[in-house]
């Protein structure tokens, strides 16, 4: 079983497309919640995904409450946030464990790091840093995730 990475209202078609060819690499799952910025049929999004798109085991939901409707999250999820003192590398990720990312103009709703408190995790910056690229971002938090649980990788 492998990561789930969980974009919530994303707005750059590039970034979901190279969001989505990192999943393929990695063997991670994608989950994109609506409203979304775009038409994931859009072509910036398959020219960033390249011929990965149809490998991509992608899931897309109506709405947060669809996604938790859907998807029990208690202890194996974590929230990636500019809102948080702990560094991403100090979380335990477990195979199928889902990572949130928000938007690139909102980031997570603040009801859903307030109620999941313990488990936002953020990428430490400089003082000059505001936020890094959402691509950039999940490939940073999720090839952590992957370096914690190598020995079950399933490599090509």
């Amino acid at each position: 079983m492998a990561f789930n990475l969980v974009l919530v209202h994303p707005q750059i078609p590039n970034n979901t497309g190279a969001i989505g060819r990192l999943c393929v690499n990695a063997g991670a799952s994608l989950h994109l919640i609506k409203p979304i910025g775009f038409d994931i049929d859009e072509k910036a999004v398959r020219r960033a995904g390249l011929d990965y798109w149809d490998k991509l085991d992608l899931h897309v939901w109506e709405s947060l409450d669809d996604f938790f409707a859907n998807n029990e999250i208690k202890d194996n999820a974590h929230f990636a946030t500019t809102k948080t003192k702990r560094p991403y590398f100090e979380s335990h990720f477990k195979e199928g464990d889902f990572i949130f990312f928000g938007s690139e103009t909102a980031g997570i709703p603040e009801d859903i790091l307030e109620r999941y408190k313990e488990k936002n995790i953020t990428i430490p910056m400089t003082k000059d840093g505001r936020s890094l690229n959402l691509a950039i971002s999940t490939g940073i938090v999720l090839y952590d995730a992957i370096r914690q649980n190598f020995d079950t990788f399933e490599r090509g």
